[in-house]
């Protein structure tokens, strides 16, 4: 009969990984992407990323009157916090054990901090996570990509580099977060350019909280019928068809530009967005991958050294 040692010999050899890893520090990093709406995190054991997850902002307010050392001890809290609640998310059964192992090892080693990896395109943020004890700042001049210009998001930078590196080049990443982003390159792993405009959430709350009457609509589930009888549905209407439209054109003009690239999707509404292209054009959402991790990917091939 088998043993339960050796039953679980997988998890607990993983586990034992795990443990050295976070007591040395040399291995498990946290990664840290401020957007305009959310922050958005990254766990990373090696190379290999283990989970991503989004929080909100750090409340400005909360730490305006602390000292440095303050603010350096309520961002590693902060981080630790943050960590610990991973595992109620819906996670694949491997990722459950691993994000279950983390926090319950997170909360008895008390080495402290983790090292940890920001990007921001927030300034204010940015502002308080430069405080963190070691922290690394992800910027444009780390990039080896040519052709950058100085005021280009690195958000949208990092997107692009991670899934290039990962996906191959050339490469076109569209971005479903608060902007609605397009940002290309060539095999030369130079930026072609890009496009920006509202994304879907800020179109519809743009609508609801600036016009008198018109109602704060939120994002349907499906494809909206393009002939609306009531206001809401022609909201829908309105910003989901316009979007999936304007988001065919810029990829089919791309694969006239570059037919053998591929084409990445990420941002918090990249999920919806594919779901409403797929509906009305699905041979051009046939070409498109999902790719939440791609800013992380570019980040942690940026500072892949950052724990040597």
């Amino acid at each position: 009969m088998e043993s339960p040692t050796a039953k679980h010999s997988s998890v607990e050899s993983s586990t034992d990984n795990f443990n050295s890893a976070l007591t040395s520090k040399q291995k498990v990093k946290i990664a840290l992407a401020i957007g305009n709406s959310r922050s958005h995190w990254g766990l990373f054991v090696g190379e290999t990323i283990q989970e991503i997850w989004d929080t909100e902002h750090i409340q400005i307010a909360a730490v305006q009157q602390l000292s440095s050392q303050e603010k350096a001890e309520y961002l590693v809290q902060t981080v630790k916090g943050s960590i610990e609640q991973t595992p109620s998310k819906n996670l694949p059964k491997n990722l459950l054990n691993f994000a279950t192992t983390l926090a319950a090892n997170f909360r008895s080693v008390p080495t402290l901090p983790l090292p940890l990896v920001l990007a921001s395109v927030v300034p204010e943020q940015t502002a308080i996570w430069e405080i963190y004890p070691g922290v690394r700042v992800v910027t444009l001049d780390k990039l080896p990509l040519q052709g950058l210009y100085s005021s280009l998001g690195i958000d949208r930078a990092l997107a692009l580099f991670g899934a290039g590196t990962k996906l191959g080049w050339p490469i076109l990443v569209i971005d479903a977060g608060t902007a609605l982003t397009f940002t290309g390159a060539d095999v030369n792993q130079s930026l072609v350019g890009g496009a920006i405009l509202p994304g879907l959430g800020l179109q519809l709350s743009s609508l609801g909280t600036k016009t008198a009457t018109l109602p704060l609509a939120s994002l349907p589930e499906k494809l909206p019928q393009r002939w609306a009888a009531d206001t809401e549905s022609a909201i829908h209407s309105g910003v989901v068809r316009v979007a999936v439209a304007g988001v065919k054109d810029f990829i089919e003009d791309w694969q006239q530009l570059f037919p053998s690239s591929k084409i990445a999707i990420t941002g918090g509404d990249r999920t919806l967005l594919l779901k409403y292209l797929t509906a009305a054009f699905p041979d051009t959402a046939s070409a498109v991958i999902e790719a939440p991790a791609a800013i992380f990917w570019g980040m942690e091939k940026v500072y892949s050294t950052v724990d040597s």
